[in-house]
């Protein structure tokens, strides 16, 4: 009957043994315990802490990032449409240049063909005039080759010239 209930002296000792250990445990393992548990909860704490605003900052930077993605946006299409504007004024201005220039041969050539065609009509009358004169004087030298031709001849003009005059 040993087992089931013990003798006194065995309790005694074993309880005396207890107290001996819960109270080494209580002024020595307790506080070191309960000081870790602490520190460590601390430790969490601090931690999540820590997390909570770096969750924060990253929420902030994102933000920021998309602001400054929208900034760059809004900059390069303003950019673009400069760059657009500036093209087509150069454009333009290589359009009107062009044409300027065409004008300019246009008229320049207009000119020269006015000009050739002026020295070529000139040349025409100046053959014209010379053949004329060749023709009338191989035609004079024909008809006037006698003396009674001459004579009518400038009667004639006489009568001409005075005639004129009269009228």
């Amino acid at each position: 009957m040993d087992l089931l209930i013990p003798s006194t002296g065995l309790l005694f000792w074993m309880s005396l043994t207890f107290l001996v250990v819960l109270f080494i445990l209580w002024k020595f393992g307790f506080p070191v315990i309960v000081k870790m548990v602490t520190e460590r909860k601390a430790f969490i704490d601090d931690s999540l802490r820590q997390a909570h605003e770096a969750n924060e900052k990253l929420a902030n930077i994102q933000k920021e990032g998309e602001s400054i993605l929208q900034e760059a946006r809004e900059k390069q299409a303003v950019i673009l449409k400069e760059a657009a504007n500036t093209r087509d004024a150069i454009v333009e201005k290589a359009q009107d240049k062009a044409r300027e220039e065409g004008a300019r041969l246009i008229n320049d050539a207009k000119i020269e063909i006015d000009n050739e065609k002026q020295a070529a009509i000139s040349d025409i009358r100046k053959q014209v005039a010379t053949l004329s004169v060749e023709i009338a004087e191989k035609i004079l030298r024909e008809k006037l080759g006698k003396d009674k031709a001459q004579m009518d001849l400038i009667d004639r003009m006489l009568d001409d010239v005075s005639s004129a005059e009269n009228k």
